[in-house]
């Protein structure tokens, strides 16, 4: 398939991109993370042909856009600013996005801030208040032995989530709920290798069921009313970011819709492919 690739300067660096397929509508996607790349992403682009193109892009801090050294640009409403910088780079009067995790907060805060430049909104394993998130994935590590749920709870107390033990110990929880593949996908595991550690741990937290970052409080639930744009919510069943999250925003979303992938957990697009393309297709075609 052909491949345009280009690069945009934002606050902090140059992010890097490329540009699949061809036609008058273009998808663009956003990553998860924070800054995880957008390598992961691979069977996404499939949904690049003759009539839509798909745009790639590695956030300022990973992959192969640049990677400064400053805690300051780690900023939710800086992600905002280098996608709309991307956008008006790349011509786009109208768009439609897909945002995977935390790829969907970002397409969240992107819509509320620029919202005519949206003809729709594919919002994939994503959350809209971190709190709920909290008390869901403090569920899910209930049904994991008490032994494990201890060995995370003293390293991350600890500030040892580095040490073999831990990482031992989250990769069994990440099994269930973040990617069911085995083995996982080279681009995953790939993806996992070159994570941007002093992006995510100031954002994020130390692990994904760990998080005390900057996006700890982040919470757009009474906002969610304001997006009218056609919106795609996607879950898996045994997702990390759970079901009821993305029932949440869809209980406050006016023209949205839902679909739960019952074999899925976080990264759906791998474990139900050919269905999750067809059902993400499906949706922009009807748009």
């Amino acid at each position: 398939m052909e491949e345009e690739r280009g690069a945009v300067e934002v606050e902090g660096g140059a992010v890097r991109y490329r540009v699949l397929g061809d036609g008058d509508r273009t998808l663009v996607l956003l990553h998860g993370g924070p800054v995880g790349g957008s390598l992961y992403l691979q069977p996404l682009e499939r949904l690049a042909g003759p009539d839509r193109r798909v745009v790639l892009y590695d956030q300022l801090g990973c992959g192969d856009s640049d990677q400064p050294d400053d805690p300051s640009l780690w900023r939710a409403d800086r992600f905002v600013d280098e996608l709309e910088a991307l956008r008006a780079h790349l011509g786009l009067n109208q768009f439609d996005l897909y945002g995977h995790s935390w790829g969907g907060m970002l397409a969240t805060d992107y819509a509320l801030a620029y919202q005519p430049h949206l003809r729709s909104l594919v919002l994939a394993s994503t959350i809209a208040d971190a709190a709920l998130l909290q008390r869901e994935m403090a569920r899910l590590l209930e049904a994991f032995p008490e032994e494990l749920r201890e060995t995370l709870r003293r390293h991350e107390e600890a500030g040892t989530t580095e040490s073999p033990e831990y990482q031992d110990a989250i990769m069994a929880v990440y099994r269930v709920h973040l990617c069911r593949c085995d083995p996982w996908p080279p681009e995953v595991v790939k993806t996992f290798e070159d994570f941007a550690m002093d992006v995510y741990v100031p954002m994020w937290g130390p692990s994904e069921f760990a998080f005390d970052g900057n996006l700890a409080d982040w919470d757009r639930v009474d906002r969610l009313a304001e997006i009218d744009v056609p919106t795609l919510i996607t879950v898996g069943r045994h997702d990390e970011l759970t079901p009821a999250c993305s029932e949440q925003i869809h209980a406050r979303m006016p023209n949205s819709q839902l679909t739960v992938f019952a074999d899925g957990s976080h990264m759906t697009f791998w474990e139900e492919t050919d269905r999750y393309l067809e059902v993400v297709d499906a949706f922009l075609r009807s748009v």
